[in-house]
């Protein structure tokens, strides 16, 4: 627990700066177990690190890797000499002006061992380059096919769940040139890389896990060699009774074999990604940022990489120095390349040259780049980015030092002469038009003089979003009702761009639903909007009861959110634009919803499953498709079951009037500036300088008053010091970055957030500074203590003085320079264990 607890803590210490040495010398001091790599990551991949990757394991696990390692000891490292050929950068460097001389070269790099042929990079020149791609029927041939084995048999398993539930994930094939001679011609033989496109995959496909025990685990990189082959009556025949004898097998297995090798096992496949700043400055804001800046222009680049430093809790230095760099790099290439857009494959061909330059100009800029080229040292690099810190903690006078955790925050107050746009990533049936409607009819607006209009989109012919963007080019400091339904990125990105291009801010209205493990809505809320939408008439966008394929039509913008459970959908909402409104829309206490409206709801969306399967969203209507009649009756009978249910659906909602007051309320906090971030489990990382345990400051103070009333001398020297309203904050060191180390700071880790009692023991003070000195207490039976020679609470310096000065008053006291007062008994005070 320790070690796992010292692992993290070290990370936040060395997030925002960390490279190979000082990060490996870290670990190594924190782990229980450390087993040097067979490869010097220096000597091979260079100081830029990308990340860790932690996995959760059981306490058991290293008592098994100690049996292992004594078991089969790793080859003794020193003195032992590897001429391991030029680095990956030196490689790179000199092979920068074709991408494919550079693969050719790192693959010759490698070895033979590693790449014994370039047919799988290059082709095959025999059968031409153009049939590196595999038919993408391959795919659907492979499916189809009877397994040979176990192995096929659970890859066949986990591609079609994720198919059927539409997970984002491609199944990329290719030829194998290896084996492109061997065999009959009949036979396929490929290569199937599975590729994950988002995050978010991997969460839902664990929740199958936890379904299904037996499912194979899904990882970021699945690379697959695949062959299929054509048999005569007779052994096809054989072959199907035996595949189809071990899919008896596997289906009648017990549930407790497949728990027993790890696959299932939940807590054995989690595992946690730590990135470095230095890399990331790279990989994201400069790489992923390549399109946005050629596409939109610099100011939308920023907009881009703003964004995220603040969704990686980046601290206020780092983001003003790498916004400074950001910049630069965007006028250096845009003005090098001119409208020839830089290629993602290439662009550390012309990134690596221009942070190697921008690092030369300053230490502060060595240390935020990390390493370029040659020109950082791995003996001073610590030594640069600690330079100057202040070893009590780097507490600044001006400047207030809080605790590492996440805090609430509001977005700016809107200026008048700006506009603001109100959208609702919603479904048709969730009030909006409605709600607009009462906005626009609130005397006095949002609270401020400026205009109100709405645009409606079905009432609207053309694109709407373009129609919105002209109507704000008019006059851009009006407040915009978007009445239509924003449902995914693509749009929020549209409105995104429309902030920065009429001059307004946009605040997202979502109607409030618990959700689900895949979806931010809630079976419960689509039935309310089913129901909402059966009960319309003479609906402008035709979408009301006369509609025959409203159920349908529900479902098809239902699953626009599929992928996203409540707390990702909100986040990201809030993230993008600083704000969000939520819009009551159930009754918490409600009675759970009646079995038959959510088996309908279950039957429309496993039909709603198939006919996308078949025809793909939005291509073929479902009365058009070979579900023509399926869908018929599902129609007819949801309007049975929802209408039989009426009173229920009616009875949880909560009143119109209510929920209208509440959304114009947090529409003006918007407009004020005064909305506050809703509550997430979002991690915020930050980089640790220093632990201490936080003191409160009411408590000292008391204290403070306790003793001038017995000692004269110390109420003569507080009485111009005024701390009742000066002192803001109180802490007592434990361990700093630069003094004691990063694994010294580390190793606290376990005991963050817990209380810990501190015996205040004297009060000591010169005419420079005065300090409490305190005697720490222990934590579930273990002492804590301070790696500083003498444990205090700084309470005061004078001007220009700084913090760390509070150390010296020992020794001014020995010399005469300064008093002590004995506070005996002492007196006892609660403090908490923090990283700062």
């Amino acid at each position: 627990m320790k070690s796992a607890t010292s692992f993290f803590a070290a990370y936040d210490a060395l997030c925002e700066e960390g490279t190979a040495t000082p990060v490996c010398k870290a670990l190594d001091e924190v782990a229980d177990i450390s087993v040097p790599g067979s490869k010097d990551h220096i000597k091979v991949q260079g100081e830029i690190l990308e990340g860790l990757v932690a996995r959760i394991v059981s306490r058991d696990s290293s008592n098994h890797m100690g049996e292992v390692l004594r078991e089969f000891p790793p080859p003794p490292m020193d003195g032992i000499v590897h001429d391991l050929g030029p680095s990956l950068r030196e490689i790179c460097a000199a092979n920068r002006s074709d991408e494919k001389q550079q693969i050719q070269a790192l693959l010759q790099h490698a070895g033979t061992s590693l790449c014994p042929s370039f047919c799988d990079w290059f082709g095959n020149g025999a059968v031409g380059i153009h049939f590196r791609n595999a038919d993408r029927s391959v795919l659907s041939k492979f499916l189809q096919v009877h397994p040979a084995d176990f192995s096929t048999t659970k890859l066949q398993e986990m591609i079609r769940l994720m198919r059927q539930r539409h997970f984002g994930v491609a199944f990329k094939c290719y030829c194998n040139f290896h084996k492109i001679d061997s065999l009959s011609s009949d036979d396929l033989h490929f290569k199937m890389v599975i590729h994950v496109h988002n995050d978010s995959v991997f969460r839902r496909y664990q929740q199958e896990m936890r379904r299904n025990r037996g499912l194979w685990p899904l990882y970021r990189g699945f690379f697959v060699d695949i062959d299929m082959f054509k048999l005569n009556k007779e052994k096809a025949a054989e072959l199907v009774k035996d595949s189809n004898m071990l899919l008896k097998n596997i289906n009648g297995s017990d549930v407790s074999s497949s728990v027993s090798d790890g696959l299932a096992d939940e807590d054995a496949n989690l595992m946690v990604k730590l990135k470095f700043l230095t890399y990331k400055l790279r990989t994201f804001l400069i790489r992923n940022g390549l399109s946005i800046l050629f596409k939109d222009g610099p100011s939308a680049y920023k907009t881009y990489y703003l964004r995220q430093m603040k969704n990686w809790g980046t601290s206020t230095v780092k983001q003003k120095e790498l916004s400074k760099m950001l910049d630069e790099w965007a006028v250096y290439i845009r003005r090098k390349c001119g409208n020839r857009p830089l290629s993602s494959s290439t662009y550390l061909n012309e990134a690596e040259p221009f942070l190697e330059q921008y690092a030369k100009r300053s230490p502060q800029n060595q240390a935020l780049i990390g390493s370029a080229g040659s020109l950082v040292s791995t003996e001073n690099f610590l030594a640069i980015i600690d330079g100057g810190r202040d070893e009590e903690g780097d507490l600044h006078l001006d400047e207030e030092v809080i605790p590492l955790q996440p805090t609430p925050s509001a977005i700016d107050t809107v200026p008048k002469d700006e506009g603001l746009i109100v959208f609702f990533p919603g479904i048709p049936g969730c009030a909006k038009s409605a709600l607009c409607k009462e906005i626009l009819n609130t005397p006095g607006g949002l609270g401020d003089d400026r205009p109100i209009q709405s645009l409606m989109g079905d009432l609207i012919k053309g694109r709407y979003w373009q129609k919105v963007i002209d109507e704000r080019k008019k006059k851009t400091s009006v407040i915009t009702l978007a009445d239509k339904n924003a449902p995914n990125e693509e749009v929020w990105k549209l409105i995104e761009d429309m902030c920065r291009s009429t001059k307004a801010s946009a605040v997202p209205v979502v109607p409030d639903s618990e959700g689900t493990d895949s979806n931010p809505f809630s079976l419960d809320a689509l039935a309310v909007f089913i129901f909402r939408v059966l009960q319309r008439a003479n609906h402008p966008g035709n979408l009301d009861k006369a509609s025959p394929n409203a159920g349908y039509v529900l479902l098809m913008f239902y699953h626009l959110y599929e992928g996203k459970n409540r707390k990702e959908f909100e986040t990201e909402l809030f993230e993008r634009f600083g704000a969000l409104v939520k819009m009551p829309l159930l009754k918490p206490d409600r009675n759970p919803l009646p079995e038959p409206v959510k088996v309908i709801l279950e039957e429309g969306i496993s039909l709603f499953r198939l006919h996308t399967d078949r025809y793909g969203r939005y291509k073929t209507e479902p009365s058009k498709g070979s579900y023509a009649k399926e869908w018929a009756q599902w129609e007819k009978r949801l309007r049975e079951v929802l209408f039989d249910n009426a009173d229920y659906l009616n009875s949880i909602q909560i009143p119109f009037d209510i929920a209208v007051k509440q959304v114009i309320e947090q529409l003006k906090d918007v407009a004020k500036g005064e909305h506050k971030t809703p509550e997430t489990e979002k991690r915020k990382f930050g980089n640790i300088v220093f632990a201490a345990v936080t003191m409160p400051v009411k408590e000292i103070n008391c204290l403070l008053n306790e003793i001038t009333e017995k000692e004269p001398k110390v109420k003569d020297f507080l009485r111009d010091k005024d701390l009742e309203n000066n002192l803001r904050k109180a802490h007592v060191t434990l361990a700093h970055k630069r003094s004691h180390g990063v694994t010294a700071v580390a190793s606290y880790g376990i005991f963050e957030k817990q209380n810990v009692p501190v015996d205040v023991t004297a009060l000591l003070f010169s005419d420079k500074s005065a300090a409490l000195e305190v005697r720490l207490g222990s934590v579930n039976g273990e002492k804590i203590s301070s790696k500083n020679e003498w444990p205090h609470v700084t309470l005061w310096t004078a001007a220009g003085v700084p913090p760390k000065e509070a150390n010296a008053l020992p020794q001014l006291l020995t010399e005469g320079k300064a008093s002590r007062v004995e506070i005996e008994p002492p007196t006892t005070i609660a403090g908490v264990m923090d990283f700062y």
